[in-house]
C-alpha cells in the first residue's frame, strides 16, 4: 500500500465502514492487502471481509463492475465469494473524510483451506480444480454483458501496474522500460480479439486467492477483473508456480513444473470450456507480460531493494535480464 493512502486512512473512516457492516473497529482483524486495505470480522458466527478502496486505485463504478460479475458468476454456479449488504442495503458504500475517500465493501469468506508455499507446486488435484473452475468462469464470461455501460471493467492494458510503469521503475531502467513497451506493443497489435478468446477475467488467480473445499474451488479478490485474453488467466497461475525456482539451476525445475501444472490443470479446464491451440502456443509472450506486472509491482511494494532477501534480490536480477531481452521465464511450447 503506498504511502500516500496509508496517511489518508484513519480511525474515523475504519470505524464508520465497521459501523455500516454491523460490527465495531474492535472487531476488526487486519488481513493485509495490496492496493486495499482488508479486515475480517464475524456476524451471527459468520466471517466476513471488509474492504476499503482508495478512490484513486478504484472508481465508483469499476468498484460496481467488480460486484456486477461476481454476482453474475455466483447466479450462474461458480463458486465465488460473494458482497453482501450494509446496514443501508447497499453493496456498495462511500465515505469520504477531509481530503480521503474511500469504496467500502464486504463479502462472505471464502470457506475452505488455504493453500500455500511449497505445498501447492506438487498438487495436482489442486491444479484440476483450478482448470475446471476457471474453465467454467471463462465459459460464463462468454455470455456475461454487464448490467449497466457505466460499469464496465477496464481492458487489460489499463492494468495499475502498466499505467504507472514510469512512476514505480527507476529511470535508468531504460532498457526494461523498453522491453515492457515491446511486449505490450506486441501483444496489442499481433493478438485476434473474439469471443471465443477475449471476455471478462479475473485478472490475478494465484493460491493465495482461493480456498480448496468439497466443492472443488472457491475464487475470491477480484478487484484486478479486467478484459483481457483467456489464456492470460491461466498463465498468471502458472507463473506463481515457477517463478520460485531461479537461476540457471532453476530452469529444469521450472519447465518440470510448468509441464506437470499444464497437463492437469488444462484435463479440468477442457471440461468447461474450449481454447484453442494456438492460445497455447501463446503461453510464453503472456509469461513475459506477467512478469512485467510483477517485476514493476516489486519497486512498487519495495522502494528500497537492499531491504529483500536473497530470493527477492535474484529474482529482481534476473526478471530484469529476462525482460530486457523479451525472454519468458519458461518456454516448453516453441
Amino acid at each position: 500500500m503506498e504511502q500516500e493512502f496509508k496517511s489518508k486512512f484513519n480511525e474515523e473512516i475504519i470505524r464508520y465502514g465497521a459501523a455500516l457492516y454491523d460490527t465495531s473497529i474492535e472487531e476488526l482483524i487486519s488481513i493485509g492487502g495490496s492496493m486495499n486495505f482488508v479486515y475480517e470480522y464475524q456476524r451471527n458466527g459468520h466471517p466476513y471481509i471488509l474492504r476499503f478502496t482508495p478512490t484513486e486505485h478504484r472508481s465508483m463504478d469499476l468498484v460496481k463492475g467488480e460486484l456486477d460479475w461476481l454476482l453474475y458468476l455466483h447466479c450462474n454456479g461458480l463458486s465465488v465469494s460473494i458482497p453482501v449488504e450494509s446496514t443501508k442495503k447497499n453493496l456498495v458504500e462511500y465515505v469520504h473524510v477531509n481530503d480521503s475517500s474511500f469504496i467500502i465493501t464486504s463479502f462472505l469468506k471464502a470457506k475452505g483451506e488455504l493453500v500455500t508455499y511449497p505445498d501447492c507446486l506438487h498438487d495436482h488435484e489442486l491444479y484440476y480444480k483450478c482448470g475446471a473452475s476457471v474453465g467454467k468462469l471463462h465459459a460464463l464470461s462468454k455470455a456475461y454483458t454487464p448490467s449497466t455501460q457505466t460499469i464496465q471493467r477496464n481492458e487489460w492494458q489499463y492494468n495499475f501496474y502498466l499505467m504507472n510503469m514510469h512512476k514505480f521503475l527507476p529511470s535508468n531502467q531504460e532498457r526494461v522500460i523498453l522491453g515492457c513497451t515491446n511486449t505490450i506493443s506486441l501483444i496489442k497489435k499481433e493478438l485476434p480479439v473474439d469471443a471465443e478468446s477475449y471476455g471478462l477475467t479475473h485478472g490475478d488467480i494465484h493460491v493465495g486467492n482461493l480456498r480448496i473445499n468439497e466443492s472443488g474451488i472457491t475464487l475470491f479478490d477480484f478487484d484486478e477483473a479486467q478484459y483481457s485474453w483467456f489464456i492470460d488467466d491461466i498463465v498468471t497461475q502458472l507463473y506463481y508456480l515457477v517463478y520460485v525456482y531461479g537461476g540457471d539451476d532453476g530452469r529444469e525445475l521450472r519447465e518440470s513444473q510448468a509441464t506437470r501444472f499444464m497437463e492437469h490443470f488444462m484435463k479440468g479446464y477442457t471440461l468447461e470450456n474450449v481454447i484453442d491451440d494456438y492460445w497455447i502456443k501463446k503461453v510464453p509472450l503472456f509469461l513475459l507480460l506477467r512478469e512485467i506486472i510483477v517485476y514493476i509491482g516489486m519497486y512498487k511494494n519495495h522502494p528500497d531493494l537492499s531491504q529483500l532477501n536473497q530470493w527477492g534480490k535474484d529474482y529482481i536480477a534476473e526478471a530484469k535480464t529476462r525482460i530486457e531481452h523479451g525472454i519468458p521465464i519458461v518456454d516448453i511450447w516453441s
